[in-house]
């Protein structure tokens, strides 16, 4: 009897995180819901403060959930045991390669330590090492006795890679991997992490301000504005066809191509609110262009909107939400 594989590989359901500072309650993410599949590169896109890096640190248990859950392949992950488990499959690539490797380790400690942490046996260490070093672009014999002072920010970034790839996960979420890096780099470390999806076949979430890579480099894109999930859809659909003004406004400013040639001209305006004091309603109508009445009390699902596969949370595409004021 043959065995279906799993159509999804993470899956967050109905996601809330809130920071407590001061006398005051931050909601970093407010029901996020959201599917990873096998294979997929998924872009994680919107302006700093709205929650894509709370996102990713809750998938792999690193910020803790005030509600909902987060499964791998359709089972729980809290508890150890599960969350051990989880972090043999998913690994994270973080922003900053100059705050991430320990100074004091040399390149071949700083690889070694995932395997020694999930217990793998010491027979496959440097094969295992060698391996991941050589699928980013490291050759050992230079570079393993070397301590990461003695690195350059694209080596160092190639290093954090390998890390992540020494236990041969399923998937990377990969957290701005290349906005501190110079730009004749960038392309490098992402030609890196391409070539790695396809080879071993990874699943990867890509992080981003910028639109244009994220149209450029993923299947599907995410669109998060204060803690929610605002449009989702293939990046050619969210990218040509958005269907939420909050990413009208983000394909406007991004230099990306437009369908038939014209560019947008409806600029977002006004700054994010704070999260600790969200408006009612739509958490967006107080910088919308498109507002109308029901926009202040009714808090929008994500509803189809736009080509096949893709959702929108605005009332443009129907009332569909929950009313937070009374009529």
């Amino acid at each position: 009897m043959s065995v279906e594989a799993p159509t999804t590989l993470m899956e967050v359901k109905d996601l809330e995180v809130a920071f407590r500072h001061h006398r005051s309650t931050l909601r970093a993410l407010d029901g996020v819901s959201l599917e990873w599949k096998p294979g997929e590169i998924l872009g994680l896109v919107g302006e700093s403060g709205c929650g894509k890096s709370t996102l990713a640190r809750t998938m792999l248990g690193l910020e803790e959930p005030a509600a909902g859950e987060v499964l791998l392949e359709g089972q729980p992950t809290t508890g150890k045991s599960a969350l051990a488990g989880l972090r043999r499959r998913v690994q994270m690539i973080f922003q900053d390669p100059y705050q991430t490797l320990n100074p004091r380790q040399r390149v071949g400690q700083i690889v070694a330590e995932p395997l020694k942490v999930q217990g793998v046996g010491k027979e496959l260490h440097q094969e295992r090492i060698e391996r991941a070093m050589n699928e980013v672009g490291l050759e050992p014999g230079r570079f393993l006795d070397r301590y990461p002072h003695q690195l350059s920010g694209g080596q160092r970034q190639r290093v954090a890679i390998a890390a992540a790839l020494v236990l041969e996960p399923d998937g990377l979420i990969c957290d701005e991997p290349v906005s501190m890096l110079d730009a004749s780099v960038r392309s490098q470390i992402l030609t890196v992490l391409l070539d790695l999806q396809k080879k071993r076949g990874l699943a990867l979430i890509f992080i981003t301000h910028d639109l244009s890579l994220a149209w450029t480099l993923c299947d599907r894109i995410a669109v998060m504005y204060l803690g929610r999930i605002v449009e989702t859809g293939s990046a050619t659909a969210v990218i040509e066809s958005p269907q939420h003004p909050y990413t009208e406004a983000l394909v406007t400013a991004a230099p990306v191509p437009v369908a038939g040639g014209r560019v947008r001209r409806e600029l977002l305006k006004g700054e994010l609110p704070d999260p600790s004091n969200l408006p009612s309603g739509c958490p967006f109508h107080p910088r919308c262009p498109k507002r109308f009445e029901p926009c202040d009390r009714v808090v929008p699902e994500l509803v189809p909107a736009g080509k096949p596969g893709q959702l929108a949370a605005c009332l443009l595409h129907g009332e569909k939400g929950e009313h937070v004021s009374g009529d």
